[in-house]
Protein backbone atom coordinates (compact mmCIF):
# COMPACT_ATOMS: atom_id res chain seq x y z
CA UNK A 1 0.00 0.00 0.00
CA UNK A 2 1.35 3.42 -1.00
CA UNK A 3 2.36 5.62 1.93
CA UNK A 4 0.53 9.01 1.97
CA UNK A 5 2.62 12.00 0.99
CA UNK A 6 3.82 14.12 3.95
CA UNK A 7 2.50 17.17 2.08
CA UNK A 8 -0.92 15.52 1.79
CA UNK A 9 -0.92 14.77 5.52
CA UNK A 10 0.17 18.32 6.30
CA UNK A 11 -2.55 19.73 4.06
CA UNK A 12 -5.22 17.54 5.66
CA UNK A 13 -4.04 18.52 9.13
CA UNK A 14 -4.06 22.22 8.27
CA UNK A 15 -7.56 21.93 6.82
CA UNK A 16 -8.80 20.18 9.97
CA UNK A 17 -7.34 22.92 12.19
CA UNK A 18 -8.92 25.60 9.99
CA UNK A 19 -12.35 23.92 10.14
CA UNK A 20 -12.10 23.54 13.94
CA UNK A 21 -11.13 27.21 14.30
CA UNK A 22 -13.99 28.26 12.01
CA UNK A 23 -16.51 26.25 14.05
CA UNK A 24 -15.13 27.84 17.23
CA UNK A 25 -15.57 31.35 15.81
CA UNK A 26 -19.12 30.53 14.70
CA UNK A 27 -20.01 29.29 18.20
CA UNK A 28 -18.45 32.41 19.76
CA UNK A 29 -20.38 34.74 17.43
CA UNK A 30 -23.62 32.87 18.06
CA UNK A 31 -23.06 33.09 21.83
CA UNK A 32 -22.73 36.88 21.62
CA UNK A 33 -25.85 37.35 19.48
CA UNK A 34 -29.17 37.58 21.37
CA UNK A 35 -32.36 36.20 19.88
CA UNK A 36 -34.50 38.29 17.53
CA UNK A 37 -37.85 36.59 18.23
CA UNK A 38 -40.27 38.27 20.65
CA UNK A 39 -39.54 37.58 24.30
CA UNK A 40 -42.00 34.98 25.58
CA UNK A 41 -40.61 33.71 28.90
CA UNK A 42 -42.30 34.85 32.10
CA UNK A 43 -40.23 35.96 35.09
CA UNK A 44 -40.54 37.71 38.45
CA UNK A 45 -37.73 40.09 39.38
CA UNK A 46 -37.33 43.43 41.16
CA UNK A 47 -35.93 46.77 40.09
CA UNK A 48 -33.30 48.68 42.03
CA UNK A 49 -36.02 50.31 44.16
CA UNK A 50 -37.56 46.98 45.12
CA UNK A 51 -40.56 47.22 42.78
CA UNK A 52 -41.70 44.00 41.09
CA UNK A 53 -40.71 43.54 37.44
CA UNK A 54 -42.00 40.98 34.95
CA UNK A 55 -41.95 40.29 31.20
CA UNK A 56 -44.32 43.22 30.49
CA UNK A 57 -41.24 45.43 30.99
CA UNK A 58 -40.26 44.74 27.38
CA UNK A 59 -43.47 46.13 25.89
CA UNK A 60 -45.00 49.58 25.64
CA UNK A 61 -41.83 51.62 25.14
CA UNK A 62 -38.67 51.20 23.10
CA UNK A 63 -35.81 50.25 25.37
CA UNK A 64 -32.07 49.93 25.61
CA UNK A 65 -31.23 46.77 27.55
CA UNK A 66 -27.82 45.79 28.85
CA UNK A 67 -26.76 42.64 30.69
CA UNK A 68 -23.77 43.10 32.99
CA UNK A 69 -22.76 43.32 36.64
CA UNK A 70 -21.62 45.92 39.16
CA UNK A 71 -18.23 44.30 39.82
CA UNK A 72 -17.38 44.59 36.11
CA UNK A 73 -14.06 46.46 35.88
CA UNK A 74 -14.43 48.31 32.58
CA UNK A 75 -16.92 47.20 29.92
CA UNK A 76 -20.11 47.64 31.99
CA UNK A 77 -19.45 51.08 33.48
CA UNK A 78 -18.13 52.36 30.14
CA UNK A 79 -21.24 51.11 28.33
CA UNK A 80 -23.66 52.52 30.90
CA UNK A 81 -22.02 55.96 30.91
CA UNK A 82 -22.32 55.91 27.10
CA UNK A 83 -26.01 55.03 27.44
CA UNK A 84 -26.48 58.02 29.77
CA UNK A 85 -24.80 60.30 27.22
CA UNK A 86 -26.90 58.93 24.34
CA UNK A 87 -30.15 59.38 26.24
CA UNK A 88 -29.29 63.03 26.91
CA UNK A 89 -28.25 63.56 23.29
CA UNK A 90 -31.55 62.15 21.96
CA UNK A 91 -33.38 65.17 23.40
CA UNK A 92 -37.11 65.42 24.15
CA UNK A 93 -38.17 62.77 21.63
CA UNK A 94 -35.86 60.31 23.35
CA UNK A 95 -37.73 60.60 26.65
CA UNK A 96 -39.89 57.62 25.66
CA UNK A 97 -36.82 55.36 25.48
CA UNK A 98 -36.32 53.29 28.62
CA UNK A 99 -32.94 51.96 29.75
CA UNK A 100 -32.48 48.76 31.78
CA UNK A 101 -29.43 47.19 33.36
CA UNK A 102 -30.05 43.47 34.04
CA UNK A 103 -27.47 41.86 36.28
CA UNK A 104 -25.81 38.59 35.34
CA UNK A 105 -24.46 38.36 38.91
CA UNK A 106 -27.56 38.39 41.18
CA UNK A 107 -25.64 36.81 44.09
CA UNK A 108 -23.76 40.08 44.61
CA UNK A 109 -26.06 42.56 42.89
CA UNK A 110 -28.83 43.11 45.42
CA UNK A 111 -31.43 45.84 44.81
CA UNK A 112 -29.49 48.15 47.16
CA UNK A 113 -26.19 47.53 45.35
CA UNK A 114 -27.87 48.03 41.98
CA UNK A 115 -29.55 51.25 43.13
CA UNK A 116 -26.28 52.79 44.30
CA UNK A 117 -24.62 51.76 41.05
CA UNK A 118 -27.22 52.99 38.54
CA UNK A 119 -27.97 56.17 40.51
CA UNK A 120 -24.33 57.20 40.23
CA UNK A 121 -24.63 57.02 36.43
CA UNK A 122 -28.05 58.47 35.54
CA UNK A 123 -31.61 58.65 36.83
CA UNK A 124 -32.77 57.32 33.45
CA UNK A 125 -31.33 53.86 34.13
CA UNK A 126 -33.25 51.13 35.98
CA UNK A 127 -31.37 48.22 37.53
CA UNK A 128 -33.03 44.80 37.54
CA UNK A 129 -32.10 41.86 39.75
CA UNK A 130 -33.63 38.92 41.61
CA UNK A 131 -33.02 35.26 42.28
CA UNK A 132 -30.53 33.27 40.22
CA UNK A 133 -33.32 31.11 38.76
CA UNK A 134 -35.48 34.07 37.71
CA UNK A 135 -32.52 35.97 36.25
CA UNK A 136 -31.59 32.87 34.25
CA UNK A 137 -35.06 32.93 32.61
CA UNK A 138 -34.36 36.39 31.17
CA UNK A 139 -30.76 35.59 30.25
CA UNK A 140 -31.77 32.39 28.47
CA UNK A 141 -34.89 34.00 27.01
CA UNK A 142 -32.80 36.54 25.11
CA UNK A 143 -30.02 33.98 24.50
CA UNK A 144 -27.53 36.14 26.35
CA UNK A 145 -24.16 34.60 27.12
CA UNK A 146 -23.26 34.79 30.84
CA UNK A 147 -20.77 32.54 32.62
CA UNK A 148 -19.07 32.68 36.01
CA UNK A 149 -15.29 32.27 35.80
CA UNK A 150 -12.70 32.08 38.61
CA UNK A 151 -10.42 35.08 39.19
CA UNK A 152 -6.75 34.97 40.10
CA UNK A 153 -7.55 36.47 43.52
CA UNK A 154 -9.75 33.51 44.46
CA UNK A 155 -13.00 35.35 43.71
CA UNK A 156 -14.87 35.21 40.39
CA UNK A 157 -15.83 37.40 37.46
CA UNK A 158 -18.54 37.14 34.83
CA UNK A 159 -17.96 36.64 31.12
CA UNK A 160 -21.01 37.99 29.29
CA UNK A 161 -22.50 39.43 26.12
CA UNK A 162 -21.28 43.01 25.75
CA UNK A 163 -23.68 44.31 23.10
CA UNK A 164 -26.64 46.54 23.96
CA UNK A 165 -30.06 45.26 22.92
CA UNK A 166 -32.44 47.63 21.12
CA UNK A 167 -35.92 46.36 21.91
CA UNK A 168 -38.98 47.84 20.26
CA UNK A 169 -42.22 48.68 22.03
CA UNK A 170 -43.59 45.40 20.65
CA UNK A 171 -41.04 43.43 22.69
CA UNK A 172 -38.97 42.36 19.68
CA UNK A 173 -35.23 42.77 19.31
CA UNK A 174 -34.69 45.46 16.65
CA UNK A 175 -30.92 45.60 16.67
CA UNK A 176 -27.69 45.66 18.63
CA UNK A 177 -25.10 48.28 19.48
CA UNK A 178 -21.74 46.53 19.92
CA UNK A 179 -19.38 47.55 22.70
CA UNK A 180 -17.07 50.37 21.63
CA UNK A 181 -19.37 51.73 18.91
CA UNK A 182 -18.78 55.24 17.63
CA UNK A 183 -21.03 57.79 19.40
CA UNK A 184 -22.49 59.32 16.23
CA UNK A 185 -23.14 55.90 14.71
CA UNK A 186 -24.84 54.72 17.91
CA UNK A 187 -27.07 57.81 18.03
CA UNK A 188 -27.97 57.44 14.35
CA UNK A 189 -28.86 53.79 14.91
CA UNK A 190 -31.02 54.66 17.93
CA UNK A 191 -32.90 57.36 16.02
CA UNK A 192 -33.44 55.13 12.98
CA UNK A 193 -34.41 52.03 14.99
CA UNK A 194 -36.80 53.81 17.35
CA UNK A 195 -37.96 56.42 14.78
CA UNK A 196 -36.83 59.39 16.85
CA UNK A 197 -36.52 62.95 15.59
CA UNK A 198 -33.11 64.59 15.62
CA UNK A 199 -32.86 67.03 18.52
Amino acid sequence: MKKPSPFLLLGAGTAAIFVAALVGVMIWVAADKPRSAPFEASFNLVDDRGNPVDQSLFKGNPSLVYFGYTHCPEVCPTTLFEVSDWLNALGPDGQKVKAYFFTVDPARDTPQVMHSYVSAITDRLTGVTGSEAEMRKVIDGWRIFAEKLPSSDGDYHMSHTTSLLLIGSDGRLKGLIPYGSDRDEALAKLRATFQLKAS
